[in-house]
């Protein structure tokens, strides 16, 4: 009898009496466990070629499929991974390091470019180099140390109470941004090129030097419409300030720790927040806002043009930022402007 088809039997009574054995239900079979399939192990062949010169720096024969883009890494103990860069192309994007070689447009035989970005330094000190030197600057103008001014007024202070409170609302700036580069920052990207520290050092610093040398100069004359309009300033710029904060903690949540996920940002129960309903980048939003202030409590040319070129930078940075958020998601909000709500 075949195993297969057995029936259990069950005993039921025949009209004389007598037990009978019917058919009762069919017994199922018991199935075979599925062989686990094994996924195909694809090993591919890399070549990577310098990028200028098109030499061959490199050839790795049987690399495997499962192995991320990171791995490929010239191996040159001047050429530490954060200075690499690894492309399709000579002249295009660097690869990122989570990409894996099976989700690349390449074949079994893979050839990739390789370009020096310099030496690098990570941005944690970049950021504080370039915020703590203005502080500083700022400061040394502000006590009127020794070959700033005429000799008479070393160590001397201002009789404007606005010096004073533009020296705060100056400090309060700048160590604001050292505490958010230290516990609130989380970057994408660990590095930049060690050339862009002079570079951005040179702006932050020299504009400093010039802002507080007006500002805490002897003949320094306050604002035309007096308290009015200091105490206006005054409010537009602690505002823009606690809204500027509150969008680096909303940026903050948006990331994990250690991670490079990017999401879309959306308003929160903070109110500060509810900007991000008209506005891609409102970081710089409040930032312009902060220096608008100071520029109005201060009345100060050197103040005008900081902002000026400052407002100029951000622009720049925000539309990168927004067609970057708009080629990467489909469901990009969009009314949404770069840093000016309709307008830019």
């Amino acid at each position: 009898m075949d195993t297969l088809a057995l029936e259990a039997t069950q005993p039921k009574k025949a009209q004389n009496g007598a037990l009978v054995l019917l058919p009762g239900p069919p017994i199922p079979a018991k199935r075979k466990p599925a062989k686990k399939t094994k996924k195909a192990v694809v090993f591919f062949e890399v070549e990577i070629l310098d990028a200028k010169t098109k030499d061959k720096l490199c050839f790795l024969d049987k690399y495997c499929n499962c192995f991320l883009v990171f791995h490929v890494f010239v191996s040159d103990p001047q050429w530490y991974p954060a200075r690499q860069s690894i492309r399709l192309d000579p002249k295009g994007k660097s690869l990122k390091d989570e990409d894996v070689l099976q989700h690349l447009p390449v074949g079994t035989t893979a050839t990739f470019y390789f370009r020096d970005l310099g030496a690098q330094i990570s941005w944690v000190t970049v950021f504080l180099t370039e915020y703590a030197g203005p502080l500083l600057i700022y400061l040394m103008f502000y006590f009127r140390v020794p070959f700033i001014y005429v000799p008479k007024y070393d160590f001397t202070t201002s009789k404007h109470w606005v010096v004073h409170l533009a020296c705060m609302c100056h400090s309060f700036h700048y160590v604001k941004r050292l505490l958010e580069t230290l516990f609130v920052h989380r970057f994408s990207h660990g590095t930049m090129p060690l050339r862009n520290i002079f570079k951005n050092c040179t702006y932050y610093w020299g504009f400093a030097a010039w802002m507080a040398y007006y500002i805490n100069h002897p003949l320094y004359t306050p604002p035309t419409y007096g308290e009015q309009q200091i105490r206006l300033a005054l409010t537009v710029f602690l505002f823009c300030q606690i809204g500027n904060f509150s969008i680096h903690i909303a940026l903050r949540n948006l990331r994990p720790p250690g991670s490079k996920t990017r999401k879309i940002p959306y308003p929160t129960k903070n109110p500060f927040t509810w900007i991000f309903l008209l506005v891609s980048c409102p970081n710089y939003t409040y930032e312009l806002g902060s220096w608008l202030g100071f520029t109005l409590m201060t009345q100060c040319l050197p103040v005008a043009a900081f902002t000026l070129v400052g407002f100029i930078q951000m622009t720049v940075w925000a539309k990168g930022k927004h067609r970057s958020y708009l080629k990467e998601f489909r469901d990009y909000p969009t009314l949404r402007s770069p840093i000016l709500p309709f307008i830019l």
